[in-house]
């Protein structure tokens, strides 16, 4: 290879790769902390959260007004939601979408505090779930995923759905209750949002264990 060619080369290579880079770029566009009400009972433990979502999906008043609803929830076992960092994503349409080999390019690509909920606009796994948590239990041969929520549009009672669903993380547990009106049921609805003492026993004290939960000093 003569010398002009390798000069050329030199220049022209990192040009024609940009372009490429360019489209597939993850980014965080903005952040920003939620407000939230503190409810009346002095909590025994603190839960930092962050919410990531896509412009031209979700909106950050559907997201704050179920997460409010949501720390009411959670506030029967003594945890209260101290801190929500709500953050816009900027990355391809690929990845607005749950799925596994993608949302886990994406998690760590962004590394962002723990848990973490993803506000999605659909989902490529099968079986297809309006909502996915995956805690230490479940995220062996995806530990990028480890301490997230995947949450897509459309789905139903979203707060009951958050609640739900952070609960399992929380736990670090997929199991579900047969209790009628237990949040843990499988079938997500408004008139199933009791937490049992056990269930919150479990929940602070494996949350803790796992650093997710901060106990009240």
């Amino acid at each position: 290879m003569n010398r002009l060619l390798r000069t050329l080369l030199v220049f022209l290579l990192p040009a024609l790769c940009a372009p490429a880079q360019a489209e597939d770029s993850i980014a965080i566009r903005d952040r920003r902390e939620l407000a939230l009400e503190r409810g009346t009972a002095r909590p025994s433990h603190h839960l930092s959260l962050v919410l990531a979502y896509f412009e031209g999906g979700w909106t950050p008043e559907v997201i704050r007004s179920a997460l409010r609803k949501s720390a009411r929830l959670l506030e029967q076992c003594g945890v209260a939601i101290t801190k929500a960092e709500l953050v816009l994503l900027a990355a391809p349409a690929r990845f607005h979408d749950f799925h596994t080999p993608d949302s886990r390019e994406l998690a760590s690509a962004l590394p962002l505090g723990k848990p973490t909920i993803y506000f999605v606009a659909d989902t490529r796994q099968q079986p297809a779930f309006d909502a996915e948590a995956i805690g230490r239990g479940n995220s062996g041969t995806r530990p990028e995923l480890k301490d997230t929520v995947w949450v897509v549009r459309g789905a139903r009672d979203l707060d009951i759905v958050l609640a739900h669903e952070l609960a399992h993380v929380l736990m670090d547990s997929g199991e579900h209750s047969v209790e009628p009106g237990n949040l843990m049921r499988e079938d997500t609805a408004p008139q199933n949002n009791y937490l049992s003492g056990t269930q919150c026993a479990r929940l602070r004290d494996t949350a803790t264990a796992n650093g997710l939960l901060q106990p009240v000093r």
